[in-house]
């Protein structure tokens, strides 16, 4: 497992004084490029490949955030790589009162042919850095998000949000954790993230618009689902907060 130390720090948090859901992804997804580079196959590596890694899903599930200014360590493995996909674990963990694992996670990414702009198969070349490690025991779920029956939610609209350059990453996508961050705006006053998923359809670049709607099933407070689409309400990302 690759690891690295931190401090829960004052722009890191949320009301509660309490690590939030978009920084603990932050995290993970900075832990990622750690890795990565101090590999050797970094984003200049890929680069010169014209091979770039794309997120395909996330799946966090929190089980006690860290408070503000507490230690924590992150870490990140790789488990299985297997046609398009390659599969990758995250873990928190609090160091405060010893070693207590505050959040873990599962994410599957694909490998996209930057020349071509389609996915690509991954081979041996792609993967021979990483070594792999026994899966994290969770319960999984799917990679992709099924919203219930619409018999069964009642929906919000909101205004569209336009994408500009504060949203993308150096892939000139808006980043995967920019997703996450509108969704949370919309989510009801008082809902306790507890997990998330994020199904990542395909991405928006600027001057796009992007749609939000919430979705909560009727008689199931517990459950939220963001969807941010464009104006065809083709999806962008589904988020589902639980």
């Amino acid at each position: 497992m690759y690891t690295f130390q931190s401090r829960v720090r004052y722009s890191e948090i949320n009301q509660e004084r309490t690590l939030s859901l978009s920084s603990i992804l932050d995290y993970f997804q900075d832990c990622s490029n750690f890795h990565s580079e101090d590999l050797g196959v970094g984003i200049s590596y890929l680069e010169s490949r014209k091979r770039v890694w794309l997120l395909s899903s996330w799946q966090i599930e929190i089980v006690e955030p860290p408070q503000l200014f507490d230690p924590i360590t992150i870490g990140t493995w790789p488990y299985d790589f297997r046609g398009l996909y390659g599969y990758r674990n995250f873990i928190l963990y609090n160091e405060e009162h010893g070693r207590k694992v505050s959040a873990y996670a599962n994410s599957i990414w694909f490998l996209l042919d930057t020349s071509t702009g389609l996915p690509t198969r991954i081979t041996p070349e792609d993967t021979r850095a990483y070594p792999l490690e026994p899966a994290y025991p969770m319960e999984y779920a799917p990679r992709k998000i099924t919203l219930p029956d619409a018999s069964l939610l009642q929906s919000a609209n909101f205004p569209p949000i336009p994408v500009s350059p504060a949203l993308l990453d150096t892939n000139n996508h808006v980043n995967n954790g920019q997703y996450v961050r509108i969704a949370e705006s919309f989510l009801p006053e008082g809902f306790s993230i507890h997990g998330m998923r994020a199904e990542y359809r395909r991405a928006a670049v600027l001057n796009d618009f992007i749609y939000p709607v919430l979705l909560r099933q009727k008689q199931a407070d517990h459950c939220c689902y963001i969807l941010l689409a464009d104006a065809a309400g083709q999806p962008y990302a589904i988020i589902n907060f639980y």
